[in-house]
């Protein structure tokens, strides 16, 4: 790990009781460690767009009874063998199951397969989580 540096910041007394609050909500213990997190996400959403190697784990949630659309979701996923890492399929009722799939590759590469899966005609929900591989954080 590399040396802390300490540094000053100022900030709206009405925003920071706000963020304050947030974080005793959210449990943190100090406010550096919630800036440590916020400055990573910041890191992570500039890496997606510099489009690097980077992960995403895509949830979508579907009818399965849907004529054909496992079958096309199947042949999107084969499509992108190179991007697929894991999939985890979930059945969440009878008729509706969830997949997650985590994916690594370039970010507009995921970015691409998240959308075409999610745009699928019968698919209820999706949603794509960035992430990073950890390398530069």
């Amino acid at each position: 790990m590399s040396e802390l540096t300490r540094l000053g910041i100022s900030i709206n007394s009405d925003l920071l009781e706000k963020f304050d609050k947030i974080l005793d909500e959210k449990g943190y213990v100090n406010r550096s460690e919630a800036f440590r997190d916020l400055i990573r996400n910041f890191i992570i959403e500039t890496e997606w767009g510099s489009n690097e190697v980077a992960v995403g784990v895509l949830t979508i949630v579907y009818n399965h009874h849907i004529h054909e659309l496992t079958e096309k979701l199947n042949n999107l996923q084969h499509q992108h063998t190179d991007l697929i890492n894991s999939t985890l399929h979930v059945h969440l009722d009878h008729d509706n199951c969830l997949e997650a799939i985590v994916l690594r590759g370039k970010s507009s590469d995921i970015k691409n397969l998240a959308e075409k899966l999610i745009a699928t005609k019968g698919v209820k929900h999706g949603k794509l989580t960035k992430t990073t591989t950890g390398k530069d954080i």
